[in-house]
Formats: C-alpha cells, structure tokens, sequence
C-alpha cells in the first residue's frame, strides 16, 4: 500500500440512526492493557490518550468502549475523557451494558432490568456525558430480552440515550427487540476464520434490515481477548504479500467487505497500529483474493 497517512473516511460511512460514522472505528477495549484484568503489562497511559487523539485526527468518528473494560491502573472510558472532552460534534461513543465486574476484576451476575440504569450512568458519569450515543444490550445467552431491552428501551425514551443495539445476540432476539425498539447496531463475534454460515447469513440478514453488524475480534479471530496468535495461514499470507500490508489488514479489509453496513472496530494501544487499522480502510481486495480467503472456511451449518 501506499505510505500515505490515510483517513477513515476512505473506509465509507453508514448511518447508525441519525449518526453517520466513517466505517472503521476504534475498540477501546486494549487501553487499559491486556484484555485480561490483572495480567501483561498495563497501559501507559499518556501513550493511550496519544492513541485516542490520534484517531480522530486520522478521521475516526466511532469508538466501542464499555465500563467494564478497566484494569488495575486503568479506565477505558476514563481515557477517553481524558482524550477527548469536549468532545467533537460528530463522535459517536458506542457502549455496551449487561456485564460488570467488581473492583477486583471479578465478573459480578448480568445486571438485572432495574439494575441497567446504574450502568448506563455509570458510562455517563465516566465519559462526562449527559446523553449515550448508542447503548448496546450485551446478552449473556439464549432467551427472551424483552425486560432487559424494554429498560433500555425506557431510558431512551427519557433521553438518557439516543440509539440501541445489541450484543452476542441471536436473529430471534433481534426480532423480538426490534418489536420494542429500533435496533441500530448488532455487535457479535465475527471474523475470517471464526464464523458459521449461521453467522454469514444473520450478518446477511442485519444488512437487509439497514442494520448496521459490527464485528468484534475481526483481528483476533480464534484468538478472542487474548489477541492475535501471531500465526496466520498461507491464504491470509499471500494476499497480505501481494498487496504489500499485513495479514491483520488483509483482516480488517476482508470484514468491510462483507456488506456496506459492516463496521469494523479494531482496538490498540499501539500508535503504528492504529495508523494500519485505519489504512485497512483503503486496502481493497480483488475478488480472486476474495476467493482465496474464502477457500479457508466453506461455512458449516453450525450456529
């Protein structure tokens, strides 16, 4: 690729609601340091703000973050206040609700309907904000939602927050939140070589529906929290060689174009990594790259 510094908007946009945003985001998840509470190295912090400030000045409009994602010695919503207040007018700051974790790190039970208030102020209190942009819904598994959503759902109505998704979620549950509220956004697992053709076809079904599908661990695949392995196959190899970038460009740009309304939110605290990110965003693969990438997964019937 180019050495150009290259803006999100080369990305594209899609409209969350009424929010238009540049189509790679940032996860803010690895600002705090590892995924994990308390193990690798934690953050710097100065360096995490440096990162912050870097992606709006490289175009990026969408940032991921949640209060839970915190360590020992940091808070991802912290930093981004710290970052960026007063924020730009067209930021839009996604954040989830459902888990929490004590301050220790343990993971508490998924909060209760009554109990979603208090995290939805928390995120406001944190970030400094008298409004959430988009609110997703992090469901912990199967089941009906209506009560969980129903209170979000409420507190959108009283202008506590503008937009809602949701999260880890099932096409029965989407349909049975879409009776309640609009559905913006549906943030699941979703990468190269970590989906199901039951995957492929509700990512499918959520662009018909002008659904916006925001893969996490779009880089990290298998990897998950951990991150990536390091090891990718010869398919992913090759197309990052004839191209010149990285296989975790290769990654990101193979997730754009699974639909225009796929967003990607890759998260680092690394600043030469965040520059590649966004550059992903230009990266455009041919479709005999297309077909080599597919070669690795055929898609199972597995959900």
């Amino acid at each position: 690729m180019t050495s150009e510094t290259i803006n999100a908007a080369r990305a594209g946009t899609w409209r969350l609601g009424d929010l238009t945003v540049n189509r790679i985001g940032f996860g803010a998840m690895r600002l705090t340091g590892s995924a994990a509470f308390d193990l690798g190295t934690p953050s710097d912090r100065d360096r995490s703000i440096r990162v912050l400030r870097r992606a709006i000045e490289l175009g990026v409009n969408h940032i991921d973050t949640a209060a839970f994602y915190f360590s020992p010695l940091r808070s991802a919503n912290e930093l981004i206040n710290r970052a960026l207040a007063p924020y730009p007018d067209d930021l839009v700051i996604a954040t989830k609700v459902g888990p929490s974790r004590d301050s220790s790190g343990a993971w508490l039970p998924w909060a209760a309907p009554e109990q979603l208030r208090g995290q939805v102020e928390e995120n406001l209190r944190q970030l400094g904000r008298d409004h959430l942009d988009v609110v997703n819904l992090r469901l912990s598994g199967p089941g009906p939602i209506a009560e969980h959503f129903g209170a979000l759902a409420d507190l959108r109505e009283a202008g506590l927050i503008r937009h809602l998704g949701i999260s880890n979620a099932r096409p029965e549950q989407l349909a049975e939140a879409q009776s309640i509220a609009p559905v913006v956004c549906v943030q699941n697992r979703y990468g190269l070589d970590s989906r199901s053709a039951g995957d492929d076809a509700f990512l499918r079904a959520c662009g018909e529906q002008g659904i916006a599908f925001v893969p996490f661990f779009a880089i990290a695949g298998e990897g998950g929290a951990a991150g990536a392995s390091g090891t990718d196959s010869e398919e992913v190899l090759a197309v990052a060689r004839a191209h010149g970038v990285t296989p975790a460009q290769v990654r990101l740009a193979w997730t754009l174009r699974r639909g225009p309304h796929v967003l990607a939110i890759p998260g680092t605290g690394n600043p030469d990594h965040l520059v590649a990110n966004v550059a992903a965003g230009a990266l455009r693969l041919s479709e005999e790259d297309l077909a080599r990438l597919d070669s690795l997964h055929q898609g199972g019937d597995a959900d």
